[in-house]
């Protein structure tokens, strides 16, 4: 069988090529230098493993002989997983942005032999494909100092695209910012769904962070109406997965109904963490149910030997989408006997759930208790005869040919599965999420850090590799501060300070105090800053966020100015556009209310934090235990008894002494 070079890597994406006919090599400085030797056009190809399109156009283009033959004749092609090389991405994708106006993947980018982009886009049929390769072609060999004036002028525009380059005035920061954000951002709320008024579409998790702390800060009912519609819809809907949990990637439609079958774990590291959050002020016994959907979909299907997560499953199996997750009405009909009327209807067996040729999406639309007393059952009596069916179903269900697995663990995805498991932790007070949580946290210590103190992004069959970028270290910075406060082992929030000294080191804008995505040795065309928050958000407010908290905890105004300074860089017009800056909004909400500081220092400190931890708070900071050494707790001391000490903008309610 033909192999290329990518049969040497360890990404499921990248070895999904291995076998093209395409001269395929990894991203490196290497292939750039042979592009140089050669004097030859540079195709920069990027994906994911779960990328639907990616593999259609695998299929019709770099499958095909003759295409390869004129991209091994006349390109160094580069084939690069987007997971693995997300600045690689960033750069290449804003690019392809500033050429036509939008991006997407399978992203296709060509480059002069130093990585300067000439021309691109994202899937093209065969015969495009073909009529792109010979043009650019044509014009290199034509009008090549066209083509260089060209490629100068875009690399500018990439150099200079999301950059900020001058320090904005700090301000005092103003609530009715967050007033109009929020009323301008409720036009687009989606009143009889949730979500935003279009399709596709995705979950996203800090916009519903923002909007809950918002609504229970202001007792907002807007915005807490909305938070619940959208949690209870999607929950509900065909973008959770109702027998096995966990969510996909997003739904095409805007009822939350048919999914991109796609699993990917930052959207539910993200989602366990919003859910327990909304669980705490809510008490809704859905959110908890999804929650622990969402553990156990991650444990039993996620969960790699040394304690860290996969990074996503396939939206296909057997070349079809969607086929491993929906039912034939008459399969359910001969496995459910004397059920199937019952489970016809919780699970929308019918026009609702209809998708396409003969299969059904299951989903629901009303709670486990209003069904069940619409049948006149005891919810109790129902909710087992519910998990006999979805464990009989789910068993079935397991027989099939799985969706393809993309087993390498990133440690910025892991990173956001600890805070969603420390905030299930705080909620719902069970030890198997804080183990979970520890479990991973160790993983990144033991494999990920490396002893200089910096961070590998990837790890696949023992082998860490690729240096990390800022979304690595602020989400590990902030898995570990939340780690911290539900346990108060303090190593955690050691190696926290420890990364965000790094952070200021190799990431950081000196004047501006933003932080850029690749680290000083960076070697691509540009250093960018990640701005705007998105499914996940930016890696600059994350890390505002850090800073901020990190302050309290170290006694560290400078780390408070630097997230003041973040946030003023980006603070004029961001009411514009709310959903874009939901992050960055949560920490100009915490800036105006300030953080409250709850220090709990005895033998019974745990026991009595977790009591406290179950009740949802707009900024909460936890420190305590019965050995510290923490700044913030630089004057407590350890007695017979365990003391709770609250404080806020320097005033510090009466110590709180239990026996």
């Amino acid at each position: 069988m033909q192999t290329n070079q990518l049969i040497h890597e360890s990404s499921p994406y990248l070895l999904q090529h291995a076998h093209n006919p395409v001269n395929w090599v990894p991203w490196s400085k290497d292939a750039l230098d042979l592009a140089k030797q050669e004097n030859k056009l540079v195709l920069i190809s990027i994906g994911y493993s779960a990328c639907h399109w990616c593999h259609v156009m695998e299929h019709e283009c770099f499958e095909d002989q003759d295409v390869a033959a004129l991209m091994n004749q006349h390109f160094i092609n580069i084939k690069v997983d987007r997971e693995e090389h997300p600045d690689v991405d960033q750069v290449y994708m804003t690019a392809v942005q500033l050429m036509t106006q939008k991006g997407g993947w399978p992203l296709n980018c060509f480059t002069l032999p130093d990585g300067s982009p000439v021309y691109g886009g994202t899937y093209f049929p065969k015969e495009q494909w073909m009529h792109v390769l010979k043009s650019l072609v044509h014009t290199i060999h034509n009008d090549k100092e066209k083509v260089l004036e060209y490629a100068t002028k875009l690399k500018e525009g990439v150099q200079q695209s999301e950059l900020i380059d001058q320090p904005a005035q700090i301000q005092s920061w103003d609530p009715e910012k967050l007033h109009e954000l929020v009323l301008r951002w409720s036009h687009s709320f989606d009143s009889s769904h949730g979500g935003p008024t279009r399709a596709p579409k995705f979950p996203l998790p800090s916009n519903l962070e923002f909007l809950l702390t918002y609504g229970v800060w202001q007792e907002h009912e807007k915005s807490l109406g909305y938070v619940q519609l959208t949690l209870d819809k999607m929950a509900m809907g065909g973008i959770y997965d109702q027998l096995g949990g966990g969510f996909s990637r997003y739904s095409v439609d805007m009822l939350w109904k048919v999914p991109h079958f796609e699993k990917m774990l930052y959207d539910n590291g993200q989602l366990l963490e919003v859910y327990a959050k909304a669980y705490k002020y809510f008490g809704k016994e859905l959110y908890k149910e999804t929650c622990y959907g969402i553990l156990n979909w991650l444990q039993r299907e996620m969960l790699s030997d040394g304690g860290a997560f996969y990074s996503a499953l396939d939206a296909d199996s057997e070349g079809e989408e969607g086929k491993f997750y929906c039912w034939d009405e008459e399969e359910l009909k001969t496995l459910l006997g004397q059920d199937f009327d019952w489970v016809k209807d919780y699970f929308n067996i019918n026009q609702l759930g209809f998708w396409e040729e003969e299969k059904y999406i299951l989903l629901r639309n009303e709670t486990d208790e209003s069904f069940a007393q619409k049948n006149g059952w005891e919810v109790p009596f129902f909710k087992q005869k519910l998990q006999s069916v979805k464990d009989s179903l789910l068993h079935i269900r397991n027989q099939r040919i799985k969706p393809g697995m993309d087993d390498k663990c990133l440690t910025s995805w892991n990173a956001m599965v600890i805070s969603g498991l420390c905030e299930a932790y705080g909620a719902f007070d069970d030890e198997l999420f804080v183990i979970a949580a520890r479990k991973t946290a160790t993983w990144i210590e033991k494999n990920q850090l490396k002893s200089d103190g910096t961070l590998w992004r990837t790890h696949k069959k023992g082998i860490s590799k690729i240096d990390g970028v800022l979304e690595d270290y602020a989400f590990v910075i902030k898995g570990f501060i939340d780690l911290y406060q539900v346990t108060f082992e303090e190593k955690w929030i050691e190696i926290a300070k420890n990364l965000t000294e790094t952070v200021e080191t190799n990431f950081q804008d000196t004047p501006t105090k933003m932080c850029y995505y690749t680290s000083v040795t960076t070697e691509l065309i540009a250093r960018k800053m990640e701005l705007n928050d998105n499914v996940i958000p930016a890696s600059n407010s994350v890390m505002a966020h850090n800073f901020h908290r990190l302050s309290y905890f170290y006694r560290n105004p400078a780390w408070r100015g630097y997230a003041e300074q973040m946030l003023a860089n980006v603070y004029e017009g961001m009411e514009l556009y709310g959903s874009g800056y939901s992050n960055w909004a949560l920490l100009l909400l915490q800036l105006i209310d300030s953080m409250e500081e709850i220090e709990i220092v005895g033998l019974n400190a745990n026991e009595i934090r977790q009591k406290m931890n179950k009740k949802f708070k707009t900024g909460t900071i936890y420190s305590g235990g019965v050995a510290f050494t923490l700044p913030i707790l630089s004057e407590k001391e350890i007695t017979d008894t365990t003391i709770l000490y609250r404080c806020k903008d320097g005033v510090c309610d009466a110590p709180v002494v239990f026996e």
